[in-house]
């Protein structure tokens, strides 16, 4: 390694030994001295160019939710930092691990009104999981070992670093370019829950008559998809989803419920959820929509469980019984070990029996409007033939509005991860 390096060559070999394999953003004239470090070293990243500073935060944002690795986007000050701003928002907000580097102004300009000068650290501090400038040239291994460190521990987020001109062209300190490429995906460094909580809520489940497991994002992100299937089966217990939770098992599964909410649910899985004597939230906020305002589940109608890898969302909208803090796929883990001797066969019968009723009465409603051919497109067609035409493995990016509900409550996905991306915050 060499002994001294420019700033903009540091922040190329720190992105690089942090395991990054994609940059999405395009050039400005703060840029300049970073896109000749990425031109002329030798690391083995690709820099995928956008037209707009939105869609190279939203590209890094879908990257990083299919592979599971750091999403990497980068834009020039002024417009382009505004610009990049609602990628971060969305990536924060859906626990996507997201980092956004964007040019400066030189430190040395600050206050003296160059072009493009902008308070880029209060502009970005409300919309990330952490934030910081980037000074001077010693700080940037640091920095960007911080930033990394904060997007994929605990619940993954957005994170964003300035890097002003002057900085870029600054002597950085080779010594100090090292990293963990452990941070350079999620999630990192899991934390199992103590054992005492785990036995606590391992015994109110095998006491439960008609638990129902209600899993957000967060199984997905964990790589838990096995244990809530493991979980379902040793309980006999029904899986519903929120939006982000689609894909935490395959729809074909006999114990998938499918969406609930007001955004993909149906008065079909509303019943089965309104059911339950027991309910887990698992990796979900049990927000307003999952719960349609919390409403379904009603309070105080049965037990709350909850587990999630972040405090701040258990018992904000419901009283628990009992609660996990702690990685979904370690706490679903110790857990199943904990509960031992999984529901008979009658009792996992009904489960699928129960299921089963409700999807066949929610697609033949469905059906109704999928088959009429009167010239009309509709939106029931269309997911139909989807179904039909598109492989297994197949993703689907859906805006948010009208095509949402609609793919979340009909379409049905063939296996087990991250298929069905919309921007959920």
């Amino acid at each position: 390694m060499m002994t001294t390096m420019s700033g903009a060559e540091a922040m190329v070999r720190m992105l690089q030994l942090h395991g990054v394999k994609h940059i999405f953003g395009l050039c400005g004239d703060t840029s300049l001295p970073f896109y000749d470090a990425l031109y002329q070293l030798d690391h083995g990243m690709q820099h995928i160019l956008a037209r707009d500073e939105r869609s190279a935060a939203y590209m890094a944002d879908v990257y990083a939710r299919i592979s599971g690795r750091v999403g990497v986007c980068e834009g020039p000050s002024g417009g382009g930092a505004t610009y990049i701003l609602p990628g971060l928002v969305e990536a924060n907000d859906s626990s996507s691990p997201l980092l956004a580097i964007t040019t400066d102004v030189s430190v040395a300009a600050r206050g003296k009104f160059p072009l493009t000068e902008l308070d880029q650290r209060a502009l970005f501090q409300p919309v990330t999981k952490w934030n910081a400038m980037i000074d001077l040239p010693v700080q940037i291994p640091l920095l960007v070992r911080t930033a990394f460190q904060r997007m994929t521990t605990g619940k993954p987020g957005a994170t964003h670093l300035g890097f002003p001109f002057d900085v870029q062209n600054g002597e950085a300190d080779g010594a100090q370019i090292w990293a963990d490429a452990a941070l350079g995906q999620v999630p990192a460094y899991r934390v199992e829950p103590p054992g005492a909580e785990v036995e606590r809520m391992a015994s109110l489940l095998r006491t439960a008559q008609r638990p129902l497991l209600v899993c957000g994002g967060g199984p997905i992100i964990a790589g838990a998809c096995d244990e809530v299937q493991r979980l379902a089966e040793l309980l006999a217990a029904p899986v519903a989803t929120s939006v982000s939770g689609q894909g935490v098992i395959p729809d074909t599964h006999p114990l998938a419920l499918g969406v609930v909410g007001s955004n993909g649910g149906t008065p079909q899985t509303r019943d089965v959820l309104m059911s339950a004597d027991t309910v887990v939230f698992i990796g979900c906020r049990a927000g307003s929509v999952t719960t349609e305002r919390s409403r379904f589940p009603a309070p105080g109608r049965c037990k709350i469980l909850h587990i999630d890898v972040d405090p701040d969302v258990i018992g904000v909208n419901y009283a628990t019984d009992a609660a996990l803090v702690g990685d979904a796929k370690l706490a679903l883990a110790a857990l199943c070990e904990a509960i031992g001797n999984g529901a008979d066969e009658d009792t996992l019968h009904t489960a699928h029996k129960t299921v089963a009723a409700a999807k066949q009465e929610k697609f033949e409603i469905f059906r109704e409007y999928a088959y009429i051919r009167d010239g009309l497109i509709r939106p029931e067609t269309v997911i139909d033939v989807l179904q039909q035409v598109t492989p297994a493995e197949s993703v689907i990016v859906a805006d948010p509005g009208t095509p949402c509900p609609y793919f979340s409550g009909y379409y049905e996905h063939q296996q087990a991860g991250r298929y069905f991306v919309t921007n959920r915050a």
